[in-house]
């Protein structure tokens, strides 16, 4: 007879019965009635009854708490003591109040473990869909927060909710899953379990070399670990002997019973434990030796323990194979009334697979009924069939829903990571357009600096060889007054003066007379030395009038080569001695820069160039009677750019006249003081051109 039933059961017992722990140390700040009403909520030694009073007190208190972590660790440990305590419902409506709390304040741990109590209490009210759903949720939390232990538990418990169902496949991959993120973990009491549920999983699908590899794993894992929590080597060893139980290998079979019995306090300790190891050695000795006479008071002591329990799965799974064991030494009468008894007691059990094992022992052992035990243990078996299918379609749909979840998360995330790439090409293309433009921008301006430069050097040198011309000039007329100081003034000077000295010893009229002869000489010499000193004046009017005689070219050539007629005025008291190189180089190429867009736009038949001194300023003017434009629409152009350029430079207050049809005046206003003058060259070492 297979013992899946008993194997279940079992699972349940091992996994599912175990007291929730408290979650989180108690904290110092809590109220120190809380504390009571909790510890005494949690104490053993108390009724349910009271223990189940003090909790509800306990959580009026946490509800009047601030939502904080205190709180949230409060209400999780009233959960755990509703759960204690056998109140589903409460442990239920709690969860839920932690969820929906923990939600609104986007606390991803607190809403992980709400939806793990969730689906304690679906698994625990045998709801193994809903069980899977909030799993299934928790763990997508536990993912974020990188928590490997967490979803080993999670899986651990789905692997149970799956092998409850029968479903093998499902259960073996959740405990795989759980291995998986054990791997690093020093909780090995949750290692010990999953290797369990593989042992057991392996078991069920007749693979017993295996399952007898998984759980000798276990036992190594007890052992080197020293485990204590709920019987762990005495379970382990039960679960070895069903192995070999199944295997049909009854004397290694009662070897691990009759070693787990061996702990003496297993009876008082872990009654329902010892009292399946009972049942089990009773059926392998049974099926070993039909003859023993222990059999028979080896099952009525387990019966016994479980009833004292309220045990009553276990008391059908045992009546039952006290009746097999009876049908089988010839007992029918027996057999058939432990099958009976098994069988009204599965009636009040909500589990309809209890009714299986005896509706089919009866069917066989109940020859007159046993057509109708038949159909009814065909029609629950159909029915049981059919709901494992559809909770196993449940599961298959619940996983293609994740799936299908994870796969749509995938593609937003494909889609997302392909706009910012997009988002991202387009920002650096932009960028480098950017980049490039600028560049070229500034290419375009530093080459039409150089050409400034190359404009301002040209006007240099022009103004250093007219110097130089000049310098020739004065050199050849130096050369002249020193040639006519020599040969004529200071030759004659000497005579009169040796004359006059001669006449020191002359008395009388003729002596007179040449004394007024050589006053008169002395006068013409006198002449003759004035004239020198203009001309000497007259080459330093040349000398300051350099620039205005470069400037002058410029109109001079203005006026031979286009139509317009040009006026000049400049005013001489401009001190030009003090104007420095760079103004007059800015001046030089702004009125170039005007003449040039006269000469391209204006259709201008007069220009007017104005040069006067206004205090310690100077005023350029350049004005015409062309067709003018207006100044508030007219964008700059380079010409009116390289103008506004040039009188910044030279702190310039630039101002531009026009109208259409009304001509154009451009008023420039420089001041002296501040540009580098005659003694303050441009460029060190170069000559200053006046």
């Amino acid at each position: 007879m297979k013992v899946k039933g008993y194997i279940l059961f079992f699972t349940v017992l091992v996994f599912s019965q175990c007291s929730k722990t408290p979650i989180g140390k108690e904290s110092s700040s809590a109220k120190d009635s809380l504390k009571t009403y909790l510890s005494y909520a949690n104490s053993d030694s108390l009724p349910l009854n009271e223990r189940l009073k003090f909790n509800k007190k306990a959580l009026a208190i946490v509800e009047t708490e601030d939502l904080d972590s205190l709180r949230f660790a409060g209400l999780f440990k009233v959960a755990n003591r509703f759960y204690n305590v056998g109140e589903l419902g409460d442990y239920k409506r709690v969860s839920q109040n932690i969820l929906i709390a923990a939600q609104k304040v986007d606390d991803t741990i607190n809403v992980a473990k709400a939806l793990l109590y969730l689906g304690d209490y679906y698994k625990n009210s045998v709801q193994s869909d809903s069980a899977i759903y909030y799993y299934d949720k928790a763990s997508k939390f536990y993912r974020r927060l990188q928590s490997a232990d967490d979803l080993a538990n999670i899986n651990l418990k789905k692997a149970e909710v799956y092998w409850n169902e029968n479903d093998y496949s499902s259960s073996e991959f959740a405990s795989l899953e759980a291995l998986k993120f054990l791997r690093q973990s020093k909780d090995k009491q949750q290692v010990f379990e999953a290797l369990t549920m593989l042992g057991l999983v392996s078991n069920a699908r007749n693979d017993y070399d295996r399952a007898i590899e998984y759980l000798n794993k276990a036992l190594e894992v007890v052992s080197e670990n020293n485990l204590q929590y709920n019987d762990p080597r005495a379970t382990t060893l039960n679960n070895i002997g069903n192995v070999y139980q199944n295997a049909k290998q009854n004397s290694l079979a009662i070897e691990n019973f009759e070693t787990a019995l061996d702990d003496r306090s297993l009876k008082n300790n872990n009654p329902s434990l010892y009292a399946i190891l009972l049942d089990n050695l009773a059926y392998s000795k049974f099926k070993l030796n039909p003859g023993s006479r222990e059999i028979v008071p080896l099952f009525q002591q387990s019966i016994s323990i479980k009833d004292s329990l309220n045990f009553t799965a276990g008391i059908i799974f045992t009546k039952c194979r006290l009746s097999e064991y009876y049908f089988e030494i010839g007992k029918k009468e027996d057999a058939v009334a432990l099958a009976k008894e098994a069988l009204a007691l599965s009636e009040k059990n909500e589990n309809a697979t209890t009714k299986l094992t005896p509706l089919k022992q009866l069917s066989a052992y109940d020859s007159e009924n046993s057509r109708l035990y038949s159909a009814e243990y065909i029609k629950i078996n159909d029915s049981v069939q059919q709901a494992e299918r559809r909770i196993q379609d449940k599961f298959a749909r619940i996983q293609f829903e994740t799936d299908e979840i994870s796969l749509q998360k995938d593609k937003l995330e494909a889609k997302n990571r392909t706009l910012l790439l997009v988002f991202l090409g387009t920002v650096m293309i932009g960028l480098l357009l950017f980049v490039i433009r600028t560049q070229r921008a500034k290419n375009r301006e530093l080459l039409l600096k150089q050409a400034q430069q190359k404009a301002n050097e040209d006007i240099y040198n022009l103004m250093l060889a007219q110097q130089n011309k000049i310098e020739e000039g004065r050199i050849r007329e130096k050369k002249r007054i020193a040639q006519e100081l020599h040969d004529g003034v200071l030759s004659r000077l000497f005579g009169a003066r040796l004359n006059l000295d001669s006449l020191n010893k002359m008395d009388g009229s003729e002596a007179t007379d040449k004394r007024n002869n050589y006053l008169v000489e002395l006068k013409n010499i006198e002449q003759d030395i004035r004239e020198i000193s203009h001309d000497l004046n007259r080459e330093k009017f040349v000398l300051i009038n350099n620039f205005v005689a470069i400037l002058a070219n410029l109109l001079e050539e203005q006026a031979a080569n286009f139509t317009p007629e040009v006026e000049t005025e400049i005013d001489e008291d401009i001190p030009w001695e003090k104007v420095g190189n760079t103004l007059k180089i800015n001046i030089y190429r702004i009125v170039q820069e005007a003449l040039q867009n006269v000469n391209k736009y204006a259709n201008a038949t007069k220009i007017k160039v104005l040069l006067e001194a206004q205090g310690s300023n100077l005023r350029l003017e350049v004005s015409d009677n062309g067709q003018g434009f207006s100044v508030s629409k007219k964008s700059k152009g380079i010409g009116l750019s390289n103008m506004v350029s040039r009188a910044e430079e030279c702190d310039g207050q630039l101002e531009i006249k026009s109208k259409r049809g009304k001509g154009t005046t451009i008023s420039i206003t420089f001041p002296t003081e501040n540009t580098p003058t005659a003694d303050q060259p441009v460029v060190s070492g170069q000559p200053v051109i006046a």
